[in-house]
C-alpha cells in the first residue's frame, strides 16, 4: 500500500531546500491554499515548484485548493476578539470599520435566520454567539476570543443555505493554471453529487478533481459524489464546526466504516498531527489514531499548519510516514 502525505505548503516551508527535505521524509505531494494567497502570488509558487521538480527530478504532484462555496473572511487588519465583547460582522463591500469582521458572502448574511445563531471562525479557534442581524450587519458576542486574521474561515452551525459555486478568484485560477497531469486541484464545500458533477463537466475529465467533504450532505453522499471525482478528502475541520464536535465524530465513524465501499482514494485531513505545529515529536493519541486511519483503509492523509506554519514541517511529514509499511486490516472495512 503506497501511503500518501499530502503536505501543505506556507511560510514554514517556503524554500526548496524544505520540499527536499519533506520529500526525503515521506511527502508525496504538495497543497497550496489558495485562499490565503492571490493570483500574483500562486502564479509565483507553481514557477517555483515547477523549477523544482526539473531540478531535482522529484515528480511530487501539487494540489490547488480551491475556495468552492466555502465562506471566508475579508480584508482587514488583524486584532484580538476579547471574550464578552460584540463585534460587527458586515458585508465586505461596505467601508472599512474598525475591530469589525467583514464577509464577501451575502449568502452568509442570509443564511443566519437558518442557522443555531452560533459563529465559528478558523476551525472553532473562536466562537461568537449571534445577538441581532439583518442582510447588512451581524452582531455577536464573543464565547471564546483570540486573535483573528483576514481570510479566516468562518461558519454558522447548525446550518447548510449557502450558494454553491466557484468564487470569481477560482475561476481566475482555473484559466490561468495550465492543464498539466502534475497540478490537481481540491474544491472546498462541496454539497452533493450533483454540484460535483457540474464541476466536473466544467473542468474537463482531464483535470485530477479532489472532492472536500466538509458538509452532512457531502459525507452522508460522498459515494455519488466519488463517481465526479478523482479522490476524497474527509475534512474535519469545517465539518466539526457546521455540525458540532459529537456530530462530526459520528458523521466520521460511520464514513470510516465504509471505506471500503469506494474506488478512489480517500484521504482524512484537520488536525491529523495537529500537535507537530508547535512541538517536534506527535501525541501518543495522534499515533493511535494514525495507525487506526491506515488499518482502516485510507489511502492518506493531508498535514496543513503542521507543515504550513508548524516548527517543523519536515518532521511533521516523517511522523506521518511512520506507519506507510502497514497494510489495512483484513474485513469488510477494506471491501
Amino acid at each position: 500500500m503506497d501511503y500518501s502525505i499530502v503536505a501543505t505548503l506556507g511560510p514554514a516551508s517556503s524554500s526548496e531546500e524544505t520540499w527536499l527535505a519533506m520529500a526525503e521524509a515521506g511527502a508525496t505531494a504538495f497543497r497550496l491554499n489558495t485562499s490565503h494567497l492571490s493570483l500574483d502570488e500562486i502564479d509565483a509558487w507553481m514557477i517555483r515548484l515547477a523549477a523544482f521538480r526539473l531540478k531535482f527530478g522529484i515528480w511530487l504532484p501539487v494540489v490547488l485548493d480551491l475556495q468552492g462555496s466555502k465562506w471566508r473572511l475579508g480584508e482587514f487588519l488583524p486584532f484580538e476578539l476579547k471574550e464578552g465583547k460584540l463585534v460587527r460582522i458586515v458585508p465586505a463591500t461596505k467601508a472599512q470599520i474598525p475591530d469589525a469582521l467583514p464577509v464577501p458572502h451575502a449568502d452568509f448574511f442570509r443564511a443566519v435566520r437558518f442557522s443555531a445563531k452560533e459563529i465559528l471562525l478558523n476551525d472553532a479557534r473562536s466562537i461568537l454567539r449571534i445577538s441581532s442581524w439583518d442582510e447588512d450587519e451581524v452582531v455577536a458576542r464573543v464565547l471564546l476570543g483570540g486573535w483573528i486574521e483576514p481570510r479566516k474561515g468562518i461558519t454558522l452551525s447548525g446550518g447548510d443555505f449557502r450558494t454553491e459555486g466557484l468564487c470569481e478568484k477560482d475561476r481566475a485560477i482555473l484559466q490561468r493554471i495550465p492543464s498539466e497531469e502534475w497540478i490537481h486541484f481540491a474544491i472546498s464545500y462541496i454539497k452533493d453529487a450533483m454540484e460535483m458533477e457540474v464541476y466536473r463537466s466544467l473542468m474537463g475529465e482531464e483535470r485530477y478533481l479532489i472532492a472536500k467533504l466538509e458538509r452532512k450532505s457531502a459525507v452522508e453522499g460522498a459515494k455519488s459524489i466519488s463517481q465526479h471525482a478523482d479522490a476524497l478528502w474527509l475534512c474535519r475541520g469545517d465539518l466539526g464546526a457546521e455540525q458540532g464536535l459529537p456530530a462530526m465524530a459520528e458523521l466520521a465513524y460511520g464514513f470510516e466504516m465504509n471505506l471500503g465501499e469506494f474506488k478512489k482514494p480517500v484521504f482524512v485531513a484537520g488536525q491529523v498531527l495537529e500537535h507537530l505545529t508547535h512541538h517536534t515529536t506527535p501525541t501518543r493519541a495522534e499515533v493511535v489514531a494514525l495507525y487506526q486511519a491506515i488499518k482502516a483503509g485510507y489511502a492518506g492523509l493531508v498535514l496543513s499548519d503542521e507543515t504550513a506554519i508548524g516548527k517543523n514541517p519536515v518532521e511533521a511529514c516523517r511522523a506521518a510516514a511512520m506507519f506507510r509499511s502497514f497494510q489495512p486490516a483484513t474485513g469488510s472495512r477494506d471491501g
